[in-house]
């Protein structure tokens, strides 16, 4: 969502006479669009504000270039940044950016997400479906951030995507905070998947954050149409306890999850499966940690984002004692990336000597790399420029996190 929120960012201060530059020293405006989930990415905005202080003035020969802070803020955090920054200004009034810039007032109030973006891919575009939170997870500060759920037209996201297809876009990841609550009059996020799987072109769709209370058996069985639709779907459990849950304010069980996950396999057989995990939570006990293993060893994910809890100012658990070590979190970690390590080799190696298609989206020296329909990492060689090409691969060769593969010649 951050991504999608810069290239709205990047749009309006084009509109406006700027142009994007590569070089920090010959920037006269520095944007920075910051992400308030973790309190490490705020930390890492006043480690950014140290160096760009350092920039311009009289020595350097030209004026200190303008600071401009958004995204995603707490009220909190914003009145500590505009001592440091020119400008902070909430992602929802960036239309109000161009007249700010002037010193002058702005009584646009329209919704931000109808701003054209500069997309940052050619091949692969970011397309927000709504934004903001009710769920309040007591780790997390998006619902004091971003504010309550919001979700845009339907029409104007069909538009927005009939669009991106015409360009010749190959991928559309549709964004959310809770992409399973979206609620446009009677069109629910099941009925808008159909509604993009129906645009023509030969392009995969794919969607991000989902909730396991709200992803229902409507979801399951619109994925299981497939067609652009893509076989893989990240399902964040966070905890393998249900009494870590509670605390965590997740409103499901671990039965409850593990139902949703054996409906999917059932009507997906070759469905891939992420999940995102805390380990180290307040209260969290070893026995509990363990039943978070055994979770693991169960599900055998295909790939899992485990991060060692901190706490965050601003969040119900920031209140909690945060008593499990950080030598012990860090063990819990290995502990999972161990076992995850294992299902994930096991799975992938069945695919070897099978062919997929890849969308090429990175070129690191002579290799290129990119996702599967499954969102399998794959590695090839190639001697042809195919950055932002669909490609028939065969694998060669499996590893817990990426594949090998050689292109099959027509």
């Amino acid at each position: 969502m951050n991504i999608s929120d810069a290239e709205r960012f990047s749009a309006v201060l084009e509109s406006v006479g700027y142009k994007q530059t590569s070089n920090i020293n010959e920037a006269d405006l520095i944007a920075i669009v910051m992400c308030s989930v973790r309190q490490s990415a705020v930390n890492r905005v006043h480690g950014l504000v140290e160096k760009f202080s350092a920039l311009g003035g009289p020595a350097s020969g030209w004026k200190k270039p303008i600071t401009i802070l958004t995204g995603c803020i707490l009220k909190k955090d914003a009145k500590t940044f505009s001592e440091i920054f020119d400008f902070v200004i909430n992602i929802k009034e960036i239309k109000k950016l161009p007249a700010i810039l002037k010193n002058k007032k702005s009584e646009d109030t329209g919704d931000y997400l109808d701003i054209a973006p500069k997309y940052s891919s050619k091949f692969s575009a970011n397309v927000p479906i709504m934004t903001g939170c009710n769920n309040f997870c007591a780790y997390c500060v998006v619902p004091y951030a971003r504010e309550r759920e919001v979700s845009r037209s339907s029409k104007e996201i069909i538009l927005e995507v009939k669009n991106l297809i015409r360009k010749g876009y190959k991928e559309v990841w549709l964004l959310g905070q809770n992409v399973n609550s979206y609620k446009d009059g009677k069109t629910n996020f099941s009925e808008l998947l159909k509604a993009v799987n129906k645009i023509p072109g030969n392009f995969w769709i794919r969607f991000t954050s989902s909730h396991p209370k709200d992803f229902n058996d409507r979801v399951i069985k619109t994925l299981a149409v497939g067609g652009k639709i893509t076989p893989y779907l990240n399902l964040p459990v966070q905890a393998g306890d249900d009494k870590v849950l509670k605390a965590m304010n997740r409103h499901y069980t671990v039965a409850d999850y593990k139902n949703k996950i054996k409906k999917l396999r059932e009507k997906i057989p070759c469905i891939t499966i992420s999940t995102d995990i805390i380990v180290g939570f307040p209260g969290e006990t070893k026995k509990q940690f363990e039943n978070t293993a055994k979770l693991f060893r169960d599900i055998k994910y295909d790939m899992a984002y485990i991060n060692k809890y901190s706490p965050r100012t601003g969040t119900a658990a920031a209140k909690l004692k945060d008593d499990v070590p950080w030598e012990e979190k860090k063990r819990r970690e290995k502990v999972l990336t161990e076992i995850l390590k294992q299902t994930a080799l096991e799975k992938n190696k069945k695919l070897v000597g099978k062919e997929t298609t890849v969308l090429i989206d990175s070129k690191r020296d002579d290799n290129y790399f990119g996702k599967n329909e499954h969102y399998k990492t794959i590695k090839i060689k190639s001697e042809e420029e195919i950055l932002g090409k669909l490609i028939k691969v065969k694998i060669t060769e499996a590893k817990p996190f990426t594949l090998n593969g050689e292109i099959i010649k027509k």
